[in-house]
């Protein structure tokens, strides 16, 4: 994944309060917490007592780390220690009873807000919420049909709730947990009794179904947690709440929002979204969640997140939304992304939408369990121009019976919150007033309408959680269908205990906890399809994800979802085969780039990737094809042709060496030198074998015999003619004493050992220090194998001193060609080092130019050619003298002919011998 931005916008500053000094609460302010509240048991003087403590009497510090300050004011402190100086109206602060031998509490924010200030006096729940009020009814509804089901579920026994309305405020949840603990403490006297012992008193309430938001969850947790009594959310989805060492009494009946983000992740993979934008809040809910999606995004490579937002934990109150939505809109507007993921409360949702449809932004959008199925978005006039809305919602399901009862006035039962809605919102006979999410206005409702507010998702999860508890009580109290063995006087933890166990199915719903506490239930996935309402949407389930990781969709959606190759934002999602996606200019936004020689992309869109060093990228850059190994093969024609002439040579040498043995004393074999001419066909021999060295693939031990050893062998060859030339020049040289040095030192054996170990010294050291050896040239398409020098210095050395030898051999040739020679030794020798001469020198520019298998041949056709011209010029017409001209192969014959030339030239040959 493409790293993210992070934006944060500015947080509402904790405000100073003088007085939170005075009740004893110190306030710490976390990085990523926020304002941590320590508060201290020892009450201050005057406050929650009427006569103020000795210092540090009954001192007891509970620390509550469970409060955030994203609630206006900090009123959560001072509702805390249940000020004097504020009371809170006792016609708004809702509380439903009904006495049972074991007692179930509850807390529902009926009421949504509070009209608190920072103004001492009465506190007022404002803005009554008819899905929550309808839930609570869940709750008394499942625990009355639970005491009347016939099998009964717990003979002889009944339960009770205690439901208190929380009016959304976090303070007022704690105040409402310790009312339900209120056996272990008095909320009256700074929390603690005066006369605290060190085991708490047993609360006579043993669970507690809610509270609805993760915020208000934790901070109920961390007090429930103290006397183990067993928490059940319904609608708290924050991973946090999986910590069970922070939280070990918790367990809920919705998924984590782990799962969630896993789903969301899972979702935009299977739609082939390549870039996204996610917004969160500062609370525990968008916290969590954009973490999580962060962490989760950065581990997939081709999905890349623009930037990520987080609210402030007030933005739907705050007096600067303006601008925030402002600054959004203008980020939304220059975003390519495909999908914007709101992951925050539904008041956060309804700020951003408003905005959207009065901009008239159409985007695809991603919606949390918190908002997916709300009527409060779901009605806002022009919500249809926004774009499309995908949803996350725990696995749905209609609570049994709970309509029916809805529509039937409630079988004519009674409780507190019945009796206020009736009183408040069913006081008028005309047209009802409820905002989309059946936010009540004080004057007037209708109760006709009650049951199109009824959800399958939280309040199924309520449900679920009252069976949950009945079945662990009847575990717990050994029960079966006629009565209970154990009496109700247990512990709040054993039942605890009991309840974890539970696994059993309601409604084909199977629910289980796992270590974390978080349930065996997974999501529908939503879509809201406007096709059939103009103005507003039928929210349908189009797949669904099991916490498996297991996602499923319709097959028609996914398809027409990736079939998309280019977004509206002309950015490129696919690419055809040899392309890869790129960012060029605008971030996140990809396009199609072709990949570079040496790369291949095999799949649409993939990163290119190179091919191996033996490998070439196809034209379409779609694939890697092997490159061809290439070398002098000798299956080569031009390598038969050689490798003939090779043969041909070899041959000729062999029967040229049975000619002079067998011609052997006679004139024309003394001619040429005697044993030299032997010698100087085994040279010749040795090259014309060499040349099958230079075909084949190069070896290590081909590529060290071929050129070395072919100097040696021709400085050899070259030694023995030279040799030859300087016996015939002496040989004829009258003027020459027998005596003198020259006649002396001339010793054609050492001259040849001498002439030739020089060369055989240089090509040792190139062997013994720089041997050649096999190497390969990398081309695009193929791999050439060839024979590397191993040093250059070496090699020019080598052909520069078998060079000089045939110059030197060239130079006395022509000399000797006035000297009285029947068989025109000094003449052929000159012609046939003249050869070489011209081989070797045109060879040099050819052999640099050259490149290819075919340059090993031009080494081979060199030696070809430098020994033919020895075989051919100066050993072949020996032989045929030998063979064809026997008259000329006499003693008579040579003196014949060395006596007219002396006599043509008035020289005297023929002298007296000594007295």
């Amino acid at each position: 994944m493409l790293s993210a931005r992070t934006v944060q916008l500015p947080s509402r500053p904790v405000p100073s309060d003088p007085g939170l000094e005075a009740l004893g609460v110190e306030v710490h302010f976390h990085s990523r917490r926020g304002p941590i509240y320590m508060v201290s048991s020892t009450c201050p003087q005057g406050v929650g007592n009427k006569e103020p403590r000795e210092e540090g009497v009954d001192k007891f510090h509970l620390t509550m780390q469970m409060i955030r300050s994203d609630f206006p004011q900090g009123a959560v402190i001072r509702e805390l220690l249940s000020r004097s100086q504020s009371t809170l109206s006792r016609e708004s602060y809702l509380h439903a009873h009904s006495h049972g031998d074991v007692m179930i509490g509850g807390l529902f924010p009926l009421h949504q807000e509070t009209d608190y200030d920072i103004t001492p006096g009465q506190l007022t729940c404002t803005d009554f919420n008819i899905q929550m009020f309808l839930r609570a009814q869940v709750m008394i509804y499942a625990i009355r049909e639970i005491n009347q089901r016939m099998p009964r579920v717990l003979p002889n026994l009944s339960i009770g709730y205690d439901i208190y309305d929380t009016c959304g405020d976090v303070s007022l949840a704690i105040r409402a947990t310790l009312q339900l603990l209120r056996n272990q403490s008095d909320p009256q006297s700074c929390l603690v009794p005066a006369h605290f012992q060190t085991a708490l008193p047993e609360p006579e309430t043993k669970a507690v179904i809610g509270a609805s938001s993760s915020e208000m969850s934790i901070a109920v947790a961390r007090v429930l947690a103290l006397s183990s009594v067993t928490q059940i959310g319904f609608a708290a989805t924050s991973e946090l709440l999986s910590r069970k060492l922070k939280f070990p009494t918790f367990l809920r009946t919705i998924p984590s929002d782990k799962h969630q983000t896993e789903a969301m992740v899972d979702l935009i993979i299977k739609f082939n979204w390549k870039t996204v934008v996610v917004i969160g809040s500062d609370d525990e809910h968008g916290r969590y969640g954009s973490d999580n999606l962060e962490d989760l995004f950065s581990q997939i490579k081709d999905v890349c997140v623009e930037f990520i937002l987080i609210l402030p934990g007030n933005f739907s109150l705050n007096n600067s939304t303006n601008k925030y939505v402002t600054d959004l809109m203008s980020k939304f507007n220059k975003s390519s992304a495909e999908a914007i993921i709101l992951f925050t409360q539904e008041f956060n949702v309804r700020v951003i939408l408003e905005a959207a449809i009065i901009h008239r932004l159409n985007r695809t959008w991603i919606a949390t369990g918190s908002w997916s199925t709300s009527k409060l978005i779901s009605t806002l006039p022009g919500i249809e121009r926004v774009g499309e809305i995908f949803g996350f919602i725990s696995k749905r399901n209609e609570v049994p019976g709970f309509r029916d009862y809805v529509i039937s006035m409630f079988n004519g039962t009674s409780n507190t919150f019945l009796e206020y809605y009736q009183t408040h919102c069913a006081s008028c006979s005309g047209t009802p007033e409820e905002d989309g999410e059946g936010l009540c206005l004080p004057t007037c409702g209708d109760t006709s309408s009650l049951a199109n507010y009824i959800d399958q998702d939280k309040s199924y999860n309520i449900y679920l959680a009252v069976q949950v508890i009945a079945r662990g009580l009847r575990s717990l109290l050994k029960c079966n269908n006629h009565r209970c063995k154990r009496s109700t006087e247990f512990t709040a933890l054993k039942l605890f205990t009991e309840i974890k166990k539970v696994n059993l199915t309601v409604n084909n719903t199977q629910i289980f906890f796992d270590g974390n506490g978080d349930p065996s239930i997974g999501y529908d996935i939503l879509y809201w399809n406007w096709t059939k309402y103009k103005h507003y949407p039928k929210i349908e389930k189009i797949g669904e994800y099991r916490l498996d990781k297991k996602i499923k969709l319709r097959a028609d959606l996914v398809e027409k979802k990736r079939n998309v190759t280019v977004t509206a934002f002309n950015c490129s999602k696919t690419c055809k085969h040899g392309q890869e996606l790129k960012i060029l200019h605008k971030r996140c936004c990809f396009y199609c780039v072709r990949c570079a020689d040496g790369e291949f992309s095999p799949e649409k869109g993939q990163q290119c990737k190179r091919c191996r060093a033996d490998q070439y990228s196809s034209l379409q850059r779609n694939e890697c094809i092997d490159k061809t190994v290439d070398f002098l093969m000798r299956s080569d024609p031009f390598v038969g042709i050689l490798s003939a002439l090779a043969v041909l040579g070899i041959a000729v040498t062999v029967a040229f060496a049975v000619l002079f043995t067998v011609y052997w004393g006679t004139p024309v074999v003394k001619a040429v030198g005697g044993y030299l001419c032997l010698l100087e066909l085994l040279s010749l021999l040795l090259c014309f074998c060499l040349t099958f060295s230079f075909a084949g693939k190069p070896t290590g031990a081909s590529c060290m015999v071929g050129l070395p050893l072919y100097g040696i062998a021709f400085s050899f060859c070259i030694a023995c003619i030279l040799a030859n030339l300087l016996q015939i020049s002496l040989g004829f040289s009258f003027e020459v004493s027998p005596r003198s040095c020259a006649k002396r030192l001339h010793q054609p054996a050492a001259l040849v050992m001498i002439v030739s170990g020089i060369q055989v010294a240089l090509c040792g050291s190139w062997l013994g220090m720089y041997p050649p050896k096999a190497h390969q040239v990398i081309f695009r398409e193929s791999i050439l194998k060839q024979c590397e020098k191993g040093s250059n210095m070496f090699f020019i050395a080598m052909l520069a001193y078998n060079t000089c030898l045939a110059f030197i051999c060239f130079v006395f040739a022509i000399k000797g060609r006035k000297l009285p020679d029947l068989y025109k030794n000094a003449s052929l020798i000159a012609i046939s080092m003249l050869l070489f001469l011209i081989v070797w020198v045109f060879l040099i520019p050819i052999y640099i130019s050259l490149i290819g298998k075919y340059k090993r041949a031009t080494e081979s056709t060199a030696i070809l050619i430098s020994s033919y011209s020895i075989l051919g010029c100066h050993l072949a017409p020996k032989c045929y003298i030998m063979v064809f001209r026997k008259e000329l192969n006499n003693k008579n014959a040579m003196a014949e002919y060395i006596r007219k030339h002396y006599e043509q030239s008035d020289t005297a040959v023929v002298r007296s011998a000594p007295p």
